[in-house]
């Protein structure tokens, strides 16, 4: 079973986590970090024979251009990860829409190739910004992971699909959702998909929950993490009490637990691993009428 391995390219001071002290206008002002773990990530995965999507901010790809490049030269999967990280649910539709066609566009000059994946700021498409999922097929996505199925204060929509499933929104409006992997316990879907999660767990739960993913439900895991999750010297910021716990929380083992994850188990871009599925999009297959408009 081949598994998809995604990283979402932001820097420490850009996560939402720190919105309420960061504003968007001063990210000029703080010390990146950001190429330099980005490439010990694509070097991480050169040492494992690993190829992944790459969710790319468009303001990363507007001042580090060089940086998006060699993420594509090195046979990752480029894809969209919004223009300038705000969560959708704090937009209307007209602003989302700016947002992504400028990243969209910024990132596709960036790399001379058409970018089909999406990824919301905090995982932040929920009932309240399901509209967001019309206006990426407009605006030309073949899919979205932004649709976490779990119970949580920011993000999530309890009961959605908990596997990749090609979406009818109407209107000849396709899209493949590729929800982050969840594991059934109680009747409850428990979020074992990465990032803080990954830190959080110990690994043999993390391991065991993508054996049984892989296993008895003979589906692919899909992982995420963040370049600055493998930089626990990284500056401090100021914040909540809760968002600090959650960004700083076991920094140091996203490395090693990383590296361990790519040891056992195999993992392929997105686009790769849910090419079947991206077929439908332009096929008379039946497809999952939408049922959270």
């Amino acid at each position: 079973m081949v598994n998809v391995l995604t990283i979402d390219v932001e820097d420490y001071y850009m996560v939402s986590a720190f919105d309420d002290v960061v504003k968007i206008a001063d990210w000029d002002q703080y010390s990146p970090r950001i190429e330099k773990y980005t490439q010990k990530l694509l070097d991480i995965l050169e040492a494992h024979g690993t190829r992944g999507t790459f969710f790319v901010l468009g303001w990363v790809a507007e001042h580090y251009p060089h940086l998006v490049k060699e993420i594509a030269s090195r046979g990752h999967e480029v894809g969209c990860h919004s223009n300038s990280h705000r969560m959708i649910y704090e937009m209307d539709a007209e602003e989302f829409a700016r947002d992504t066609r400028r990243a969209k566009s910024i990132i596709e000059d960036v790399i001379g190739e058409e970018v089909w994946g999406y990824r919301a700021p905090s995982y932040s498409i929920t009932r309240k910004s399901f509209w967001a999922l019309e206006i990426l097929a407009d605006e030309g996505f073949r899919y979205d992971s932004s649709i976490f199925p779990i119970h949580h204060d920011r993000y999530g929509i309890p009961g959605f699909h908990r596997f990749p499933a090609v979406l009818d929104m109407g209107k000849g409006k396709r899209i493949l959702e590729i929800p982050p992997s969840t594991y059934r316990i109680f009747g409850c879907n428990v979020p074992v998909a990465g990032g803080g999660y990954l830190r959080l767990y110990p690994l043999a739960a993390t391991e065991y929950a993508i054996q049984r993913l892989n296993g008895s439900e003979g589906k692919p895991a899909v992982v995420y993490v963040h370049p600055w999750e493998i930089d626990p010297e990284q500056p401090k910021m100021r914040g909540r009490m809760v968002s600090r716990l959650r960004h700083y929380m076991n920094l140091e083992k996203t490395e090693p637990r990383l590296n361990a994850l790519l040891n056992r188990f195999e993992f392929a871009p997105a686009r790769d691993v849910f090419s079947e599925l991206l077929s439908q999009l332009t096929t008379t297959k039946e497809v999952i009428e939408c049922a959270y408009s």
